[in-house]
């Protein structure tokens, strides 16, 4: 028998946010999807407050609140070994800090590895929570974010983690 999947959205701070969730936890966060995700497969729409999405809406509210810098909510995640292996670095990435593709791939222990290491960036399920908007261009410059550069640099600024010699 599968399992039950969930879903929701809510507009927080402008942005439309949706998410899927399983009784196992949450399987991904879309920031303004250009459809309905939860269409692609048998989801239950629910209350943003139900509790089966874990309280991650109200995590999140606080979050952009400003009063929020880490997320306990559970996770089920689907991809690849090294999908898994970049998203759990990405996790290491503190509230406010930025890191650039290359340093990313070092840690990972393979500098040449950079654009796999910048695709899984681009394919993280769960945004936000798996901080992908931290990863930034070797030269400062914010490049690449599934959600919009505008959200990207909206989600910096909120952390205090934008250089403002880069918006001269």
């Amino acid at each position: 028998m599968s399992e039950t999947n969930f879903y929701s959205e809510e507009i927080i701070s402008g942005i439309k946010i949706a998410i899927l969730a399983a009784s196992s936890g949450i399987k991904k966060i879309s920031l303004n999807p250009k459809s309905d995700i939860h269409k692609k497969s048998s989801y239950i729409k629910l209350r943003s407050d139900d509790p089966y999405l874990f309280g991650v809406f109200n995590q999140l509210k606080e979050y952009f609140a400003g009063n929020r810098k880490k997320f306990n909510v559970p996770l089920d995640i689907e991809g690849t070994d090294f999908q898994k292996k970049v998203w759990n670095e990405l996790q290491k990435i503190p509230y406010g800090k930025t890191i650039s593709y290359k340093s990313l791939s070092e840690k990972l222990g393979d500098v040449k590895a950079i654009r796999a290491v910048g695709k899984a960036n681009g394919l993280n399920p769960i945004a936000i929570i798996i901080p992908c908007h931290r990863v930034i261009g070797a030269d400062g410059s914010l490049v690449g974010y599934a959600g919009g550069l505008a959200i990207k640099e909206k989600l910096l600024h909120l952390e205090g983690a934008l250089n403002p010699e880069l918006f001269d």
